[in-house]
This record gives structure tokens, sequence and C-alpha cells, in this order.
């Protein structure tokens, strides 16, 4: 049966740039697909720190949004419309994605998801553990096989390694047969440990600098000071790629397709860094993911092979959605956090 779709739905509802409280639940117009979208009954969402990073305006250099917009950048759910130019899927197939960066919408009993952007979630996992998977596993897979191109033999360096990002980037580093350090606080050791870290350096205690060097790359997850460390633990040559530092000029054109004012603009935002990165012999880098249905069937294979743990460190009902935010801002949460939508 064709389940009828309502014309208002419930959504968590960005009004302004700032703190927590620009951001709250309302009732808003149900998406209508195109032709080569699905529409997609949201039965999870996950939460990244690119949400409150958005919510705070902190990105609006790279991407300002027409406001007042649905927040929220991945989910899994259920098809219950397709655009006529869909060819994938049909109503009823359970799916996740990690939604356009330009319209986010994940945050809503409903979300229109780009055809191309949506792939089958894993058969063996529910919604809330498929809904923490697109943009942390994504991201991991796409720095650690295409900028990093890590191979066997490699010693990798992932800092912040018991997050949403780290807890995907040990596994799959290891999967591509390297030896992987990370940091991690007395309460996260276990768990990346659990993982496959080979060693894994207390940051509470001491600085990986001082026990690391000669590294083949370097996955920064924390930015700041971490990150400038980090160009002296690389060996010559080598590349640190950062999810958390400063956008630099390929930023612009490669991940973003931005033009040569927004080049300029991240060669000057990043200069200090690159100079530090040429001091030690070594490439910088700043990735933007993107959507990829084809890159999220690969971690679906993973996922139901028994080769990728999926962490999750809390679900909240999404009436409850802004103490999940609170959680996520507070920076404390081993692997992912997620909402779930009450049932139809």
């Amino acid at each position: 049966m064709i389940e009828k779709i309502p014309r208002l739905m419930r959504a968590y509802v960005l009004s302004a740039y700032g703190g927590p409280d620009k951001a709250t639940l309302a009732e808003v117009p149900t998406p209508k697909p195109s032709e080569h979208q699905l529409l997609v009954r949201v039965r999870a969402a996950g939460l990244n720190p690119v949400d409150f990073k958005i919510r705070r305006g902190d990105l609006k250099l790279v991407r300002r949004y027409r406001l007042p917009a649905v927040m929220g950048n991945e989910l899994a759910g259920e098809v219950v419309a397709c655009g006529s130019q869909v060819r994938q899927f049909r109503v009823g197939d359970r799916v996740f994605a990690r939604v356009a960066r330009e319209a986010m919408g994940a945050f809503a009993e409903f979300a229109a998801v780009e055809e191309q952007h949506a792939a089958a979630m894993p058969a063996s996992v529910d919604f809330a553990t498929a809904a923490a998977i697109p943009l942390a596993g994504l991201t991991a897979l796409q720095v650690l096989r295409d900028e990093l191109r890590v191979k066997p033999g490699d010693r990798i360096l992932i800092t912040g390694g018991a997050g949403g990002v780290g807890t995907f980037a040990i596994q799959i580093a290891r999967r591509f047969g390297a030896e992987v350090a990370t940091t991690a606080s007395p309460r996260g050791e276990a768990l990346v440990k659990q993982l496959g870290a080979n060693v894994v350096v207390d940051y509470t205690r001491q600085q990986a600098n001082q026990v690391l060097s000669g590294l083949d790359g370097v996955f920064d997850l924390i930015g700041g000071a971490t990150l400038e460390q980090a160009f002296s633990m690389a060996k010559p040559g080598a590349t640190v790629v950062s999810v958390a530092g400063m956008p630099e000029p390929q930023t612009a054109s490669k991940d973003l397709g931005l033009g040569i004012a927004h080049r300029a603009l991240f060669w000057l935002a990043s200069y200090s860094l690159r100079r530090l990165a040429r001091r030690h012999g070594v490439h910088y880098r700043y990735l933007f993911m993107h959507p990829s249905g084809q890159d999220l069937a690969e971690l679906a294979r993973l996922v139901d092979a028994g080769q990728l743990k999926v962490i999750v460190d809390s679900t909240y009902p999404f009436a409850e959605i802004s103490e999940a935010m609170a959680r996520l801002e507070a920076g404390r949460a081993k692997g992912k956090i997620v909402v779930t939508m009450p049932e139809a």
C-alpha cells in the first residue's frame, strides 16, 4: 500500500546563526522529491560536529545557507516516493545517505535525497546504527584511500581515534594493512585498542610528537596544536590530512567546486599551516568529504561482512535532539550520537 505523505512534518530548524537556541523543533512543509531524488521517511539521523559548526556560523565562508533551514547531514530510513528518473530504488527500500551539503535536511520526519547519494543500508543493522555511518564513514574512507593512499606496511597516525570519524578510520586503515597509532584519553583507550590501534598515546599525559616520528601519513581530527605537531611527526614527502584545521586552496577547487576568490581566501587562511608543513617537508591537505552512494555501498558490504564495527555512543528520541546536540558539542562522545524518529 502506498503511504500517504503528510503536507507538514516535524523538523529541527535553524532560524539564525548563533547559539543552541537558534535551532528548534518546528512544523515545516514536507519536501517534494525532484526527478532524480528519493523521498525518505527518516527513521534515524546521525549527529556530527559539522552540525553545530553550521549552527554557530563557523562555515559561512564555505557555504551560507538560506535560513530558515532544516538541519542534519546523514540519515537512514525507508523510501516512500521516487522521482520520475530514479532507477536504482523503489518505494519500501531501506536506505542510508549523506545528504547534499548544500541542502542538509536529515533532522526531519521526511527528507529529499539525491539518488546518487543513497545506498541500500546494511542488512545486518538497525536504522539507528545505519544512520551513524554515512558522514564519518565516508570521511574516513575517502581520506585514507584517496588522499593518504594507505598501503600495507604504512605507519599512520589518527588523532582523536575514539570519536565518530576516528572509530571508522582506525578500522579502515587496519584493513588497508597499516600500522595505526592514535591519540585517546584513558576513557577511550580500551575502545581504540579493541578497534585495532597498535599504538595508543594518552594525550592527557604526553604529546604524540614525544613518542612518534617518521610516519607515512597523518589523519588529523583535532586541529589546533595537535595538527601543528603532526607536521613534525610525518616523514619528508608524506601528507597530513585534516578535517579540523584550516581549508587550503585545493579544498576550494577539488572538494567544493568554488572559484578563484575562495581559492585565494583559503590560500591566505591556511598560509601559516602550509608554511609549517613546508618547513618539515610534508604536504598539508584539508578535506571536505563528498557524498557517494557507491562508497556507502562499500561501507555497507564491510559492515555486513563483520569487518567494520559501528560505534554508537548514545541514542536520543527526536524530541530530545537539543540534548543530543549538547552532548555532541561537549566533545565527550565515544563513537556517534544518533536521534531516532517515533514510529509512524
